[in-house]
């Protein structure tokens, strides 16, 4: 009988749905998430049994982040359902900011690092995380603080929320993409905030956003 076997049903239950969520949603759950899926009457609880869970082999967790948490394999080593993805750098969502950092130099300088499923990499291909400046994608459940999942491209379909730069500006913005003629809008998921108009040719898309992983 393998170790997994001997797990309490709890334990079991919560591993399992760890599984299952990282399967759909190519991040990890938080407490909360965990709570709910598996009816836990608190997050204490849930918190003790991930400990148990990081004790016996079965996951590495950072308690100080939302979602640290980290699936191991059998033998305590990285599960092959995981990899790691860089942060490298912010994007605005808001006014443009003039920062934007070469996805493509990542593995030569020094990133933070999130772990998300290996099904996103199988499904996009290479990906990079940019953690989110401002509100104005709100309305399409991004926050300030949020990271998002950027799939390099560069071109989008219209309504894509894409990573834009623009060119004239040397600035930087995550909108949804519009091509009007020979202009460009990028609209924010906000009613309180209008959009941004450019000439085309002075707007180049360096990504699409795939998947989004909240601050909570």
């Amino acid at each position: 009988m393998s170790q997994k076997d001997k797990l309490p049903n709890r334990r079991q239950k919560i591993l399992d749905f760890i599984q299952d969520f990282m399967q759909d949603n190519g991040i990890p759950p938080t407490v909360r998430d965990i709570q709910k899926a598996c009816e836990i009457s608190s997050t204490s609880v849930v918190d003790y049994n991930l400990r148990l869970l990081d004790r016996d082999g079965f996951l590495n967790r950072r308690p100080e982040m939302a979602r640290g948490i980290e699936l191991l394999g059998a033998s305590g080593t990285h599960g092959a359902n995981t990899l790691k993805v860089p942060i490298v750098g912010s994007i605005a969502a808001g006014s443009p900011i003039p920062v934007f950092p070469n996805e493509m130099d990542s593995q030569n300088a020094d990133f933070d690092f999130i772990e998300i499923s290996s099904e996103v990499n199988r499904k996009y291909g290479t990906v990079f995380a940019l953690e989110v400046k401002g509100t104005s994608m709100i309305d399409a459940l991004i926050d300030d603080g949020d990271v998002v999942l950027v799939q390099p491209t560069p071109n989008v379909e219209q309504g894509e929320m894409a990573v834009a730069w623009i060119a004239d500006r040397e600035e930087a913005t995550l909108k949804k993409f519009y091509v009007e003629g020979d202009k460009v809008r990028l609209q924010p998921a906000n009613s309180a905030m209008g959009p941004i108009y450019c000439q085309a040719k002075n707007v180049e898309v360096r990504g699409k956003v795939v998947g989004v992983i909240r601050k909570y």
